[in-house]
């Protein structure tokens, strides 16, 4: 049974505002952020210009603005390169800029807390005299910045390990007498075997917050037994953080920078309260607003407040994908992936991805039907080029696999 350490310390007083300032103050801001957005993102002016936007005051009055979705995002910025016309100050006054995969290209500062992780950081546990071991990756991809960015603003140490190295990361860890990682779920996991297996100890390590896949219960608990504290966050690189864990373990607070509304997937409804549905998110950063920025993911929204006294609303956590798109590793696999892999191999008639956990670890395999002879060896290549993952190869022949519509069959338990 998963007993956490008590954290009754909060980041700052956003998080224990009664509704009824939440909502005054959101009255507020809101109408004053759609007017610089309008002003100043030249993707956004065609969608505002024509609306009183002194009568956005409440999340619910967003639902009078269009969706955006990462296709249209990847499209404007195709059309209008670097960012779509959806950043607000110009490109050199940021200090980093990121590709994830899609191509979907961000942008982002290391001033401010500017993803907004070290509300999530703070309510894990972490402090200003921790270590953090940042194990997300510093490639292209933002997250190694955004929990790097997030480590400093609580005034942490970082040690910047990012991905891979076991060995070295393992020997850094116990010179410098690591106490939190950061990272996805499952590589903690391969640091402390690895540990174990080298003779080094790190005891010192007692927390841990992690994203970028789902932490599965059996997992959490062996952290746990190990002496780790161990929460998790969502959010996106295009976003920031959405939403973190707290001691309570009682679903997901939302965080305070941004406005989330749960829809039903490919609309721009709400459903009704409980249900599960897509997540739309507004955020209030002034250099790079994104709003109702549909993610793709699934949620719902929890009824009340938790029990930590955080009182901002609540959502499930990540419950799955609105497509079949998912994450294994840190990274989305999505279903046009698999069919470019289809299409760049030969003799290669169809594909499908299987996702299954061994040994508290995440498994992928390709499964493939062949209508000729192929090179497994060959393939596996091509799939670490086009999911960014090692993954084993499975060769069938024609019309053998399922005829059931998946092409990426998640068989993962996130009970």
């Amino acid at each position: 049974m998963v007993k956490l350490k008590l954290v009754t310390e909060y980041f700052d007083e956003l998080e224990i505002r009664t509704d009824e300032q939440r909502e005054e103050n959101l009255a507020k801001v809101l109408p004053e952020h759609l007017k610089y957005v309008r002003d100043h993102c030249e993707g956004m002016k065609e969608s505002l210009s024509d609306l009183d936007l002194d009568a956005f005051y409440s999340i619910n009055s967003l639902q009078k603005l269009p969706v955006l979705r990462k296709s249209d995002l990847a499209n404007a910025q195709k059309e209008n390169p670097p960012l779509g016309g959806y950043n607000a100050i110009p490109i050199t006054e940021f200090d980093h800029l990121f590709q994830s995969p899609g191509p979907i290209f961000e942008p982002g500062k290391m001033s401010n807390n500017w993803w907004r992780g070290a509300r999530g950081l703070y309510a894990s546990g972490f402090r200003d005299n921790d270590i953090i071991q940042n194990c997300f990756s510093y490639h292209l991809t933002p997250a190694g910045m955004m929990y790097e960015n997030a480590g400093r603003a609580i005034g942490a140490t970082v040690l910047p390990a990012g991905t891979g190295q076991t060995d070295m990361q393992v020997a850094s860890c116990s010179h410098f007498g690591v106490s939190a990682y950061v990272g996805t779920p499952d590589y903690l996991k391969v640091i402390l075997d690895k540990a174990e297996e080298l003779g080094f100890n790190l005891s010192k390590i007692n927390k841990a917050h992690v994203g970028g896949g789902a932490l599965f219960p059996s997992l959490r608990q062996e952290y746990t037994d190990r002496g780790i504290n161990c929460l998790q966050s969502y959010g996106t690189a295009d976003l920031g953080l959405i939403a973190f864990e707290t001691e309570s373990l009682e679903g997901m607070i939302v965080d305070e920078g941004v406005l989330v509304e749960i829809v039903t997937p490919g609309t721009g409804n709400p459903v009704d309260e409980g249900e599960v549905g897509e997540v739309l998110v507004t955020n209030l950063n002034r250099d790079y607003p994104l709003i109702r920025f549909a993610t793709g993911d699934l949620s719902a929204f929890l009824p009340g407040t938790s029990s930590c006294g955080r009182t901002n609303v609540r959502i499930k956590g990540w419950m799955g994908r609105a497509d079949q798109t998912t994450k294994i590793k840190g990274m989305f696999v999505r279903p046009e992936q698999v069919a470019d892999f289809v299409q760049k191999s030969k003799g290669i008639i169809k594909a499908r991805i299987v996702a299954k956990r061994q040994n508290q670890m995440d498994q992928i395999t390709i499964q493939v039907e062949a209508n000729s002879e192929v090179s497994k060896e060959d393939l596996e290549a091509l799939g670490k080029d086009i999911f960014k993952l090692r993954a084993n190869v499975e060769i069938f022949q024609a019309n053998s696999l399922p005829k059931d519509g998946k092409v990426i069959d998640d068989q993962r338990d996130y009970s």
